[in-house]
């Protein structure tokens, strides 16, 4: 592709994702029944770290722009921006008919106001504790690694470690629970799916 090819791109993966948090914002105040709470003794072994949410925003964002300079023509970008889509109609059906929240108590910063807590405070000020089930950060963590091993052979089994730490950082930023993050893995896995079978 040409470099006029790339910048295109990018500007229409930033617009996507920008438009696609409009759809994830919309199911926290639309959702069809009041959100449950649930969790299990592994969710206690992860205390809360706000120096995790760098790594849980900060590295999550860069990692899907970089796929941009992965694609091999514009058809295989637009089919790739469909299984994202796919994705986020099911991420949808889980938001508005199953909402799972994390307890309040969670987000209860007490280790000081050094820039991690500001900055996890001020994620949170924008995202509501519901939207937790199936994770989303690992279910589009997952889905970018699946598209990289496919584009970047060069990148090997490596790039799964996105997804890990990624989930990793779902827990230690209090995010999610721990039984949000293998279903949140499977969705992705299962949207790559259908993009292979269709593209």
């Amino acid at each position: 592709m040409e470099h006029m090819d790339y910048f295109i791109i990018f500007i229409m993966a930033l617009v996507l994702i920008i438009g696609i948090y409009q759809f994830y914002f919309w199911c926290q105040r639309n959702a069809f029944r009041s959100a449950i709470e649930f969790s299990s003794k592994i969710d206690t072994w992860f205390i809360l770290k706000p120096h995790w949410i760098w790594i849980y925003s900060g590295l999550y964002y860069p990692i899907i722009i970089f796929m941009i300079f992965s694609f091999q023509n514009m058809r295989h970008f637009n089919y790739t921006v469909f299984s994202f889509f796919m994705l986020l109609v099911f991420q949808m059906l889980f938001f508005l008919f199953l909402p799972v929240k994390t307890p309040d108590s969670w987000r209860l910063h007490t280790q000081g106001n050094n820039l991690s807590v500001r900055f996890l405070n001020y994620v949170q000020s924008m995202d509501k504790s519901s939207n937790c089930f199936p994770s989303m950060h690992v279910s589009v963590s997952t889905l970018t690694a699946c598209h990289l091993f496919i584009n970047l052979p060069d990148l090997g089994y490596y790039i799964f470690l996105f997804p890990v730490i990624i989930a990793l950082s779902a827990l230690y930023t209090k995010q999610h629970y721990f039984w949000d993050l293998l279903p949140g893995a499977g969705l992705g896995a299962l949207c790559f799916k259908l993009f292979l079978r269709i593209y």
